[in-house]
């Protein structure tokens, strides 16, 4: 082995493992929310692409043959190719250590075709990715055999080395172009004050940009590893996804749509996409005329029950079909909002200026009637399954019951500030439990609410 190999295969070694070793020195030195290391430069990619090639190539990166920037596989080439010198065998000594520089180049060539459908494929491509590409060559040279004055090399080796050059020379020419700007909030105008100095495009590219990095109008909606790219980037891979839209109705849930390279650039698409801004406005105005269709059923279904006919007159008697996603419907006071109080039979809790009475088994609807009283009305079970009664300290004289949907009923304290007595009806409960699908106005409630300065709660059925 000559001092030149040595020294090839040394220099190799050293390249590899010394972003590792200054990675951990800076993270000695620095604060552990500031150490990103140089790694950190490695793996900031733009441009994401393919996320089962993302994936592999990351489990490479992480498999031991290819930690510390590939020493270890270095070492591996190097005990191979040594060995085979020794016992004479040089071919087989090179066959294995150009297997083991082609191994380093494995992830490096997996990172670049994360990049193979981007407009600008070359444009994530830093100084760390040609800084990777030199232990793999320094480990060729190394291994290569001293020239001969007679000797001519072969048609492929020579064709490798002009690509390998060739490939190197445009890194590192495309690596020196600008990339491009990164335009701000205000230079877009993303708040529409009229102060935008960009120019050359139109708005509805301006507000593309603008949603794509969660500026004004669109906070929080930042697309995540877009946010700091070039300008001409984010638009040319946002009309190619808009083209490709165009072509299937501006559905972006179309499959060849959904799956196309970049696609988390889709959330925004409709500030760019006339086809696209469309057949969300359309699929919206369905949603809302179904749930539309859906609550009126549901209301037909409540309307369909005799109205309640109290034995004394209440001040004002309200009926209401109310929704819930979360067991109960629920009465505030302004000031009081907050934890729904524990229920008296799984029905019906208080606490002042709070109330809470159970309406469906997690999600569903009940068919609401409130009545208002100055005087205690008189005890009705005839009819219910269960009757519970507790007390109500108002302290504003101001209480609502609301649902889940918007629904509201006001005016429930007829006599302002002070103590009451709120007694819950409830019929239909069983059919809840018992079926799947309950028929629609399945559950009853009838609310009364009537002054008392009693606490304790009753049970009356």
């Amino acid at each position: 082995m000559s001092r030149r190999s040595s020294a090839l295969w040394a220099t190799a070694l050293l390249l590899a493992v010394l972003p590792s070793v200054l990675t951990w020195v800076d993270s000695l030195l620095s604060e552990p929310e500031d150490a990103t290391g140089l790694y950190g430069l490695v793996t900031l990619y733009p441009c994401r692409i393919d996320l089962s090639v993302r994936y592999w190539e990351g489990v490479l990166r992480d498999f031991p043959l290819w930690s510390y920037g590939g020493a270890p596989m270095i070492v591996l080439g190097f005990a191979g190719w040594y060995a085979s010198l020794r016992k004479g065998r040089d071919r087989l000594g090179r066959i294995v250590a150009r297997s083991a520089a082609t191994g380093l180049l494995l992830p490096q060539f997996l990172r670049y075709a994360l990049d193979a459908g981007c407009l600008d494929p070359w444009s994530a491509v830093g100084p760390m990715d040609l800084y990777a590409l030199a232990p793999p060559i320094l480990v060729l040279l190394g291994v290569r055999p001293p020239r001969r004055a007679s000797a001519r090399r072969g048609r492929l080796a020579r064709t490798a080395a002009v690509v390998l050059t060739v490939t190197v020379t445009l890194l590192v020419a495309v690596r020196s172009v600008p990339q491009g700007k990164v335009s701000t909030d205000s230079e877009l105008d993303c708040a529409g004050f009229g102060d935008g100095t960009v120019e050359g495009l139109r708005k509805e590219e301006k507000d593309f940009l603008c949603r794509v990095r969660g500026y004004g109008f669109f906070p929080g909606e930042g697309i995540r590893e877009w946010d700091e790219v070039a300008d001409r980037i984010v638009l040319a891979q946002g009309h190619h996804l808009c083209g490709l839209a165009d072509r299937h109705g501006g559905d972006i849930d179309a499959l060849a749509v959904r799956d196309a390279p970049n696609a988390a650039l889709l959330r925004a698409l409709a500030t760019l996409c006339p086809s696209v801004a469309s057949r969300q406005e359309a699929q919206e105005r369905q949603r809302r005329k179904e749930a539309a269709a859906y609550v009126a059923g549901k209301e037909r279904a409540c309307a369909r029950h005799r109205t309640h006919r109290p034995r004394i007159k209440p001040v004002r008697q309200r009926r209401a079909t109310m929704f819930t996603e979360f067991w109960t419907i629920e009465g505030w006071e302004d000031g009081y909002e907050g934890s729904a109080p524990d229920l008296v039979e799984e029905l019906v809790g208080s606490a002042p200026g709070a109330l809470a009475i159970w309406a469906a088994d997690e999600i569903g609807h009940a068919c609401v009637t409130v009545e208002s009283y100055t005087g205690r009305p008189p005890l009705e079970t005839r009819g219910w399954k269960q009757v519970v009664e507790v007390g109500y300290e108002s302290p504003k004289g101001a209480l609502t019951l609301s649902d889940g949907d918007g629904h509201r009923i006001r005016g429930l304290t007829a006599a302002g500030p002070g103590h009451y007595r709120i007694r819950v009806h409830l019929r239909g409960r069983e059919q809840v439990y018992q079926v799947m699908d309950p028929p629609d106005g399945a559950v009853e409630l009838l609310i009364m609410v009537f002054p008392g300065e009693q606490k304790e709660p009753a049970v009356h059925r």
